[in-house]
């Protein structure tokens, strides 16, 4: 064990202290003390409160064994007092603590334990309901301080218990009210009153060290503040660092700074580089030993944390977290250019760059385009031939209205959003155990997109479907299938009595975060965010929201079976594979979460009430809520007050129809991503997002039938010097058809495209499951259905997803890379699914039309939307006469070598 960790338990007692640092919200009325208990020892002083022994502690009695052993070294060591009254304990696997005749008022608990021999893994309740589950006590001499677990008492009492392993409980202290618990007094025992001599020597041996040994690292003006300890005041001698206090005044031997410097934990060694000299760690210890006398006066606690506070204000002053607003198109000089209010956005960035937008593209460009964005396959040679005959003013947006109405757009823009919330048909554990019942996530997602669900509703139901009030049953069970967006949340580990829950639970936080809010949120699991304004404590907020929450079991390496599944049927289950879905259902005994101090879940810190993240607006879980929170949260994260919702979502719509967003780091709209190329835009498109109730497909219209996105995508030499990215768009960007796109054209060009879902995939029967980390899940399942349909490992990809850059199931996908590689040529070139679709097609070119003239100009028009030109057809007659020249059948090999152009596989 670290010295790090070794010291994080003592960092316990002084935590509330670190709560004073300034925050946007109100801080309560503080918490009352009510009494405090040794449990197997006479009344003491513990942190300037008075505790009662054991034998006088009246409306409280402690059931179990009784046990003391005053010689087991402590780790850490802490003051004589607290010493005492860890050593000494009741303990036992059926020990009970219980106060009686208190009011019916809201109190809290801290309860103190300790570890004299070996570990045991204890589960703690109040009245029956867990408040810390599969805590281990750690080697011996460990001591914790567990809570503040906030409670009520039941007719006036309150009952505490331990199971699983012989908890020793040494003290416990009562609370009345839900308000912070105040800190102890930090000054206690140290010596505040020094006599001219004790000033002298602080003065001539003590500062003079601090300053040449320790301030380059522990000191306000210290480039990077170690370990959260200011040594360059009283103020940060009193108050200790972020392992709790360094100094017990008049007990050198058990304080952490001695045992630092004295080098008896070489990976806490202080200082590092270069030991103290023996008189030096003498001189230390002497003035420990005389309760630290220390004249400075200057503040730098609340000098660091006046900083640290402004630097929180900072960081809430960011772009993204401002208040929505709904700006006026601009005003541009060429008002001739724009369709749209969009234009004029756009428009004004070029006026103001010097640039000129492109030429309008022409009708065939404009639906190929519009048939890929929204559906992901190509137009029909029949569904061209009538955009270009009808003249109407309202053609193109009749094709944009039909195309959003096929069956088609949900499968494409379903797909959309299974990249963001890294869906997969695997739980992602070591053995990778397949979900058969998962494809029922992804058929709602789809069918939820097709009927333009508005987007608050499409997210309350992922995240509470299971939850939602009086619902009909004829949309019960969708409402749970839609619960499966928890559910996918990936899976570790092997082992199933330590199971990592915090690390499914941090996946879930994570894609929380980056999916509706655009913010990484897990990065506050160990520590507050370095760059957004994100804390651990609004990290264990919402992580108490998961963990109360039930996962479904997916099976892993120890455990081969499935559990905790959601039955979609009333009655008996016949079925698991068919009758159950996996989702999310709330757990027994919701309850607030406690920090995981450097997010190791064996190293417990203050519980959190359940909440919303304190920049956007901080929404409290009421007390008397008994659910796990997530309907909450749904309603919590579209509050009027909070802007990034519908900003992140238009931005999603907006990259898919352009390449690249607004805001081209679509999951992070924090300081680590890039700003807005036209933030006015964005806010525009946001606010009319909102007033066409929350709905995609207005969203769709209003771009697509811009005149920004119906440009060409031909660029001015001019715009290509000042602006190489085009993030002004003076030109449609030309885009390389995604994995997906590019297959199910190959599928249907070859007349073998199987429409609709899909349903179950053939997964062996679980009676069968013997999957291993040294063995693990590895099927591929192939079919004709579209790609979107394919069985999704999450381990491993798919090969040919593998292969054109489709997303991550591990991790959310905002945007997937576009690369040139080899083995993408070799693929169109060998593959057999290519030969299989072009030996299709060539079939059906021949079998459809009487001569090559007619198929050449068939080919040209399914492949591109365009005839071929006088040159194309002369070259493309050539080929067929050369390839059969030399034996190869000619009309396959006409069509695999035109797969392989620039024009087939990009969108102008």
């Amino acid at each position: 064990m670290s010295f790090i960790r070794f010291w994080l338990n003592a960092a316990a007692w002084l935590a509330a202290i670190a709560a004073t640092i300034a925050t946007t919200t109100a801080r309560a009325e503080d918490a009352r003390f009510i009494k405090a208990i040794n449990l197997n020892g006479p009344a003491l002083i513990i942190d300037g409160r008075q505790w009662l022994g054991s034998s006088n502690s009246p409306d409280f009695k402690a059931s179990g064994q009784h046990f003391e052993n005053q010689q087991v070294p402590l780790r850490p060591p802490t003051d004589p007092g607290r010493t005492r009254m860890l050593r000494s304990s009741t303990w036992g696997q059926d020990a009970t603590l219980e106060f009686s005749n208190l009011p019916d008022v809201p109190h809290q608990i801290i309860l103190w334990i300790w570890e004299d021999n070996q570990s045991e893994q204890c589960r703690f309740a109040i009245n029956g309901r867990t408040v810390l589950d599969k805590f281990s006590t750690g080697t011996g001499g460990s001591w914790h301080r567990l809570g503040p677990w906030p409670c009520r008492p039941n007719q006036g009492r309150i009952r505490i218990t331990a199971d699983g392993g012989a908890a020793n409980f040494s003290g416990i202290e009562l609370w009345a009210g839900d308000g912070p618990i105040p800190p102890p007094d930090p000054s206690s025992g140290f010596n505040l009153h020094p006599s001219t001599e004790q000033l002298a020597f602080f003065e001539k041996r003590i500062r003079p060290l601090l300053i040449g040994k320790c301030l380059d690292c522990h000191s306000a003006s210290a480039k990077t503040l170690r370990g959260g300890l200011l040594l360059d005041s009283r103020a940060g001698i009193l108050r200790g660092g972020d392992h709790g206090p360094v100094i017990i005044p008049g007990h050198p031997d058990q304080s952490p700074l001695i045992i630092a410097v004295r080098r008896q934990q070489q990976d806490f060694a202080m200082p590092p580089d270069h030991p103290l000299e023996p008189s030096e760690i003498t001189d230390l210890a002497s003035w420990i030993t005389m309760g630290a006398p220390d004249p400075r006066t200057d503040d730098t606690v609340s000098l660091t944390r006046e900083r640290s506070a402004a630097s929180l204000r900072a960081a809430a002053d960011w772009w993204s977290l401002k208040p929505l607003t709904d700006p006026a198109p601009p005003a541009v000089r060429e008002t001739s250019w724009p369709r749209h209010d969009l234009d004029r956005f756009i428009l004004a960035r070029l006026e103001a760059a010097s640039l000129t937008p492109a030429p309008d593209a022409d009708r065939r460009t404009l639906i190929r385009r519009a048939s890929y964005t929204l559906t992901g396959l190509p137009p029909s040679p029949d569904d061209v031939a009538a955009f270009l005959a009808d003249s109407s003013p309202d053609a193109f947006a009749s094709v944009v209205d039909r195309l959003l109405a096929s069956p088609q757009y949900g499968e494409r823009w379903g797909r959309h959003w299974l990249d963001v919330v890294r869906y997969a048909d695997t739980a992602g554990d070591n053995s990778d155990f397949p979900v058969p019942q998962a494809y029922r996530y992804r058929d709602w997602v789809i069918a939820a997109v097709s009927k333009d669900l508005p987007y608050p509703e499409f997210v309350k139901l992922q995240l509470a479907g299971d939850l939602i009030p009086d619902l009909p049953d004829s949309d019960r069970a969708a409402a749970i299938t839609a619960t499966g967006y928890l559910a996918i949340s990936r899976r570790f580990g092997s082992r199933v009595d330590d199971y990592p829950w915090h690390l499914t639970i941090e996946d879930t936080i994570d894609n929380l975060g980056r999916a509706f809010l655009g913010t990484s949120i897990s990065c506050a699991r160990c520590h507050d965010h370095k760059f957004d304004p994100v804390s651990t404590q609004d990290y264990y907020a919402l992580y108490g929201i998961f963990q109360s929450t039930r996962y479904p079991w997916p099976g892993i390496e120890l455990e081969q079976k499935q559990r905790d599944f959601i039955p979609l049927v009333s009655g008996k289950i016949t079925n698991p594979l068919r009758d159950t879905a996996y989702a999310v259902t709330d757990a027994p005994e919701p309850r607030n979460a406690t920090v995981q101090k450097k997010g190791n879940p064996d190293q417990p810190g203050e519980s959190v009430p359940r909440r919303f993240l304190t920049v956007l607006g901080g929404h409290p879980l009421p007390p008397d809520n008994p659910t796990s929170g997530r309907l909450a949260l749904a309603d919590w994260i579209f509050h009027p007050s909070n802007p990034l919702p519908a900003r992140v979502a238009v931005n999603r719509v907006w990259l898919h129809h352009f390449g690249t967003g607004i805001v081209p780091t679509p999951n992070d709209f924090g300081r680590q991503g890039q700003p807005p190329s036209h933030p006015d835009l964005l806010d525009w498109l946001a606010s009319r997002f909102i007033s066409d109730g929350w709905q995609l497909k207005p969203l769709h219209r209003r771009i697509l039938l811009s005149r920004t996105w119906q440009q060409a995508s031909t660029r001015s030499p001019a715009a290509a010097e000042s602006d190489p990215l085009n993030s002004l768009l003076s030109s449609f960007p030309r885009q390389r058809l995604d994995a997906e796109s590019l297959r199910d054209t190959l599928l249907l060009l070859g007349r073998s495209l199987k429409t609709g879902p899909l349903g179950p995939h053939p997964f062996p029967s679980p009676n069968d499951w013997k999957f291993t980390q040294h063995n693990p899940f590895k099927a591929i399942y192939d079919s004709d259905h579209r790609t979107v349909y394919l069985m999704t490992p999450r381990i491993q990809k798919h090969p040919f997803l593998s292969v054109f850059d489709g997303p991550d199931a591990s991790a959310s996908t905002g945007q997937r890379l576009t690369s040139t590689t080899p083995l993408q040529a070799l693929f169109l070139l060998n593959d057999p699914l290519v030969h299989r679709q072009a030996d299709r097609f060539a079939a059906a070119l021949i079998r459809e039309f009487p001569d090559n003239p007619s198929r050449i100009t068939s080919l040209f028009s399914q492949l591109f939307s365009r005839p071929p030109t006088t040159d194309e057809s002369s070259d493309a007659t050539s080929f067929l006469e050369s390839a059969r020249a030399t034996g190869t059948d000619p009309w396959p090999a006409l069509v695999r070598a035109l797969f392989r152009t620039n024009e087939f596989i990009w969108l102008d």
